[in-house]
């Protein structure tokens, strides 16, 4: 049987009639999102720490069943951190940078996802997306206890919507009977199926993989494995096509075999099944405990477009992509990092509606460039003709041997942030010899500034990063903050402030954007040029 002690099925948010329930019209509200995940409760929680009314509708009552995403990247870390939690999901997660590629039961090579010091956040920790959550829905609390103004509801099923101009009216069932609220901005974050989706007649355009996939999650505690991300092509023990295989905490560790496309999946996800592929990498002189098992299929698909006039889509609702490269819930909170500054300007008063509009023109872009990633992966992993069979066998053997193939070895290529390059809020980039990382559109990379770490200095709001020259300190341009960073290169003795922001220059302006990307760059400051570029990073000059 499976071990019930993992579903981890807590009623963080149980349900609780509301004054909501009781009113004699529907309550209106700024902001409502749809869905109790990773990405809804992101979003609640981005916005009430600016201050922004919200409220999550959620048909459960807490963290769902299994392990689900386990993954979670460098920037997810990073942009946690800044709502509160990246380091205590660090402190419970498996950390890990390598990753081993097999076939057969060759190791065809390895490779290091951070090679370089100066970062906060390793590249990758394993944490099971019950424990996301509930280190988000924990930050909630601790935000609402400092007065921030969030609202989780349990056992609120979203039943109908009723788009207007100006709002979007809900209606909802709850065990007490059904009630209508409205919202100014209704998110949806309710997940791949996504019920709001279906009620606006919208879906996804894309392709399905004609694969399967059985996930299996053990618990064994004399495991010899380390902690590491190991891929099999064709592994020598042939539970499956291919296998991937990942550490999590508690001692957990996940198995992937692809197991075709024409299975019984009834049958397959009959426990005897599932451990004749686990005895059979394993040996059956290993004990563990099976504690949940699922079967996927790769799928790479998006909404057309993420934004519909009030109602907005974030995560799985707005977009599919294949577990391999882990760019699902990851990609998911880099669309509330995006979406969260940009609504919370718009309802302040600081931006116009319009610059809503660049979260589906940046997200989508992004979603294009992880469908793409996946897609390759895909194709790589489960070739569709003997041709490609061959081709992909031919590149694992010379990969083997010579480095120059093993670029083209693709076992998931692993989540990294988007750099929105030429996209419509991008202002100058002048900065001459600036490093190409850093440039116009890329989210910024850390560095460390003695004990201390650059990132935990930017974010929240618009920052001029001033580098060995003067700037003009705090201010506001058309009622907007705009904080000042100063900093020398000579701040960070490792050499990493300078490679990663100067390069060439010897000195350097940045414009950040709150989510942590490049606005614009120039060589020195000029409070014309950083007026105009600070009106086209908040939508103020978009047509």
């Amino acid at each position: 049987m499976l071990d019930d002690r993992y579903s981890l099925a807590f009623r963080l948010y149980p349900y609780a009639r509301h004054a909501d329930q009781d009113a004699p019209a529907p309550v209106r509200h700024p902001v409502v999102v749809m869905g109790g995940g990773p990405i809804g409760i992101a979003t609640a929680l981005d916005l009430g720490l600016q201050g922004i009314p919200v409220v999550v509708l959620d048909d459960h009552e807490g963290v769902g069943q299994g392990s689900r995403a386990i993954c979670f990247a460098k920037r997810t870390l990073e942009i946690a951190d800044r709502y509160g939690c990246g380091e205590a999901m660090v402190g419970k997660g498996v950390v890990w940078n390598l990753g081993k590629v097999f076939h057969d039961d060759r190791k065809v090579f390895e490779f290091n996802l951070l090679p370089e010091a100066g970062h906060r956040f390793p590249a990758f920790i394993n944490l099971q997306q019950p424990y996301f959550e509930r280190f988000l829905v924990e930050q909630v609390r601790a935000a609402q206890a400092k007065g921030a103004p969030i609202e989780i509801r349990g056992k609120n099923r979203v039943e109908a919507v009723e788009l207007q101009d100006d709002h979007v009216a809900l209606s909802l069932m709850t065990p007490e009977g059904p009630y209508r609220i409205e919202a100014d901005w209704l998110i949806g974050c309710d997940g791949a199926s996504s019920p709001l989706r279906g009620m606006m007649g919208l879906d996804f355009e894309g392709r399905v993989f004609e694969d399967s996939f059985l996930i299996a999650d053990i618990r064994m505690t004399n495991a010899s494995f380390p902690t590491e991300r190991w891929f099999w092509f064709e592994p020598w023990f042939k539970s499956g096509a291919s296998t991937l295989l990942h550490r999590q905490p508690d001692d957990v560790w996940r198995i992937d075999f692809q197991i075709g496309w024409d299975v019984d999946r009834k049958e397959e996800l009959k426990e005897d099944n599932i451990r004749a592929r686990i005895d059979a990498m394993l040996g059956r002189d290993v004990d563990y405990d099976l504690v949940w098992s699922s079967i996927y299929t790769f799928q790479c698909r998006r909404m057309k477009r993420f934004r519909h006039g009030r109602v907005i889509f974030a995560g799985d609702s707005a977009h599919q992509v294949s577990p391999f490269g882990a760019r699902g819930a990851n990609s998911g909170i880099q669309d509330v990092d995006n979406l969260g500054w940009k609504l919370g300007l718009v309802l302040q008063g600081l931006a116009p509606e319009r610059l809503l509009d660049s979260y589906d023109e940046e997200r989508c872009h992004a979603a294009d460039e992880n469908i793409l990633n996946s897609t390759r992966s895909t194709d790589f992993i489960t070739p569709k003709s003997k041709v490609s069979h061959l081709f992909r066998n031919a590149v694992l053997d010379l990969a083997e041997h010579y480095a120059f193939a093993r670029p083209l070895v693709n076992s998931g290529r692993l989540s990294v942030p988007c750099t929105y390059d030429a996209l419509s809020l991008n202002g100058p980039d002048t900065l001459t010899g600036g490093p190409a990382r850093t440039r116009v559109g890329s989210p910024c990379p850390d560095a460390p500034l003695g004990d201390d770490y650059l990132l935990r200095h930017l974010g929240g709001q618009f920052t001029l990063l001033v580098i060995d020259c003067d700037g003009p300190g705090d201010q506001q341009i058309d009622g907007l903050p705009v904080a000042q960073l100063s900093l020398s290169a000579q701040d960070d003795p490792t050499g990493a402030l300078r490679d990663r922001y100067l390069g060439a220059a010897a000195q350097a302006v940045y414009l950040i954007r709150p989510d942590q990307h490049v606005a614009a760059r120039w060589d020195s400051y000029d409070a014309t040029a950083l007026r105009a570029a600070l009106r086209k990073a908040t939508g103020k000059d978009l047509q």
